[in-house]
């Protein structure tokens, strides 16, 4: 019987693992097992995380409108400006107003004196 070589599959999935565990440190970027092993966790906090970060995110710009909000008394609380706003129907995201409260804070103010009206 002659011998049977094993073809090129195997090896160019390894190579491809490979390339993906290339920066991490030690013998998760050199043995195989472990490369897939940290491959199926690094996916798995990279999934988490996105989540995560848009939380995060979420919070930074409630963070910052309140922040706004409560210095100069425009109103008393952010959840009362939020809904005031729903109640006109000016829909602005969190984001727009925390970019907003930040970089041109007349305008924030101008935009709740049209609420309270």
């Amino acid at each position: 019987m002659t011998r049977i070589k094993r073809g090129y599959i195997a090896r160019r999935r390894r190579t491809k693992i490979r390339l993906f565990a290339s920066s991490f440190r030690g013998a998760h970027s050199r043995l195989t097992r472990t490369i897939t092993q940290q491959k199926i966790r690094a996916l798995v906090s990279a999934h988490r995380d996105r989540g995560r970060q848009k939380r995060d995110f979420r919070r930074l710009w409630i963070t910052r409108i309140n922040a706004v909000i409560r210095d100069n008394k425009v109103y008393f609380s952010y959840s009362n400006l939020i809904n005031n706003l729903y109640k006109k129907q000016l829909l602005l995201n969190r984001k727009i107003l925390a970019q907003i409260a930040i970089l041109n804070k007349s305008c924030l103010y101008m935009i709740s004196n049209e609420i309270i009206k």
